[in-house]
């Protein structure tokens, strides 16, 4: 279940998000193609599959040569902004976007990039034990961020709002970094809750001998089995993180009022999803990486014009869904050509029709830190098969199973169906090739890394800038600056 009103959780706060909802259409089953956050958004942005753009990890680099959907939004005319984290990897980071409003949240080097060759292997970065501080505090890096992302983004509205007739539509992504671990929240959005009704996990985990490979290489990655967090611990990261959602449907409501007070909403399409889920202590797992719903699973809501209000989906979608049906929605003259080399199918008919077909499956990969072989999975009408390369292949029922307990791989009952989801994972995926360029590649990133841990430092970050000239009255005149700014204009 998603930690959202509109998703049916049962005390989660997001009146926002709830509204935008009651106004468009709600995804319940759209899934994110690789459960971590670059190489996510690299084949979100391109409408690719994650194992074809060579994007493995949180330490790849993007390639610039790859299209992304803001390339063709660009194409099509828009004006295109970003205002917070995508967490692209590599020399290029605009990837399509005009201008960057605010700086990037994570490294852009290689910095983070994991080693196969060692198995599985503890990372103190991302162990469980910097769940102990979970809980309140006064303010946090995470909260400088979106703070900044959403004081720009509103800033970039007034001023697409004092556009003259006929310029450019404009496409912005705010992008925020909450909900994310740490889990810390200031007293505003922790006391929405009451601590003793923030619910435990449903699943508990088990030792480490009885799991799937697959998730014990997770766990010690993680050091759950050196740290594993108690009962408080686990409550108060749950709290926490349901204040940081609240916090992250206020932002939403900033930009979405914003919007309606400058007259921008009758004609703008809003959408609202995330890179990944997280697990929060659901079979005793942490953060994200796995292939279970609450890491693979993530919001995805649609409003404006065109769109089916008040409308549910019950349809299999995935991030890379997203790269057509916003060409379609920008009406590239050649997107029928441009979305036949793309994984992704526009949604625009399931938003907008009232009976339409779809294909109603998603594929997701895994290649990054915490595992040791490829991992590809495949959900279609709520039966999921994961198939970890050398590892024991599982199914899982979610309509009988929500909670993906039972591995009903054997059971004769879903043969025909099981047969279906091998060929979505398997027709054209080589997992032993695709293991050794994923090898390959974190070779030759490592020796970048230990190369330019010595001496001085190239920097492929982005510096936003505002030239003050250009500010205010410091260079035009002052009644017809005054003029040309005030809204709505005379």
């Amino acid at each position: 279940m998603g930690a959202m009103g509109c998703a049916g959780h049962p005390i989660v706060k997001t009146p926002n998000l709830d509204r935008l909802a009651e106004r468009g259409t709600v995804f319940d089953a759209a899934y994110t193609n690789c459960p971590i956050c670059a190489p996510s958004r690299a084949s979100m942005c391109t409408g690719r599959y994650v194992s074809e753009i060579g994007s493995f990890d949180n330490g790849t680099d993007f390639l610039a040569s790859v299209p992304t959907f803001m390339h063709h939004l660009r194409r099509a005319g828009y004006e295109v902004l970003l205002s917070g984290k995508m967490h692209f990897l590599g020399p290029d980071q605009m990837h399509g976007f005009e201008r960057r409003l605010t700086p990037e949240i994570y490294p852009s080097r290689f910095a983070w990039t994991p080693d196969w060759t060692k198995g599985a292997y503890p990372n103190p970065g991302s162990a469980v034990n910097q769940l102990a501080t979970s809980g309140l505090c006064d303010w946090s890096m995470q909260l400088d961020y979106d703070e900044e992302v959403c004081f720009r983004s509103e800033e970039a509205l007034r001023h697409l709002a004092r556009r003259e007739e006929g310029d450019r539509p404009f496409f912005l992504c705010a992008s925020l970094t909450h909900p994310h671990d740490p889990f810390i929240t200031t007293s505003e959005w922790w006391d929405l809750y009451d601590h003793d009704s923030v619910e435990m996990p449903a699943v508990d985990g088990k030792p480490l001998d009885d799991m799937h490979p697959y998730d014990r290489w997770l766990q010690i990655h993680h050091m759950v089995d050196v740290y594993p967090p108690d009962e408080d611990t686990v409550r108060n990261a749950r709290h926490a993180f349901y204040g940081m959602v609240s916090y992250f449907d206020h932002q939403v409501g900033r930009l979405v009022g914003e919007l309606e007070r400058l007259g921008l909403s009758e004609n703008t399409i809003i959408v609202v999803t995330s890179d990944h889920g997280e697990m929060l202590g659901e079979h005793g797992m942490w953060f994200k990486r796995t292939y279970f719903d609450p890491s693979t699973r993530v919001p995805l809501i649609f409003s404006g014009p065109g769109i089916r209000r008040d409308h549910r989906c019950e349809e299999t979608v995935s991030l890379v869904d997203l790269f057509p049906t916003f060409l379609d929605i920008a009406g590239l003259p050649d997107v029928s050509d441009v979305v036949q080399k793309v994984d992704g199918d526009s949604l625009w008919n399931l938003l907008s029709d009232e009976d339409t077909a779809w294909k109603d499956y998603a594929v997701s990969e895994y290649y990054s830190e915490g595992v040791c072989q490829p991992m590809r999975m495949a959900v279609r009408n709520q039966l999921k098969y994961v198939y970890v390369h050398e590892e024991a292949p599982q199914l899982f029922d979610l309509a009988q199973d929500p909670h993906e307990v039972h591995n009903c791989i054997a059971d004769p009952v879903y043969a025909d169906r099981l047969d279906e989801l091998k060929s979505m994972v398997h027709e054209g995926w080589d997992p032993t090739e695709v293991r050794a360029k994923v090898i390959e590649s974190q070779q030759m990133r490592r020796y970048v890394n230990e190369a330019e841990a010595t001496g001085g430092n190239d920097s492929w970050d982005v510096r936003p800038s505002f030239d003050p000239a250009e500010q205010y009255v410091r260079r035009y005149d002052a009644q017809e600056t005054s003029r040309r700014m005030k809204l709505p204009k005379e």
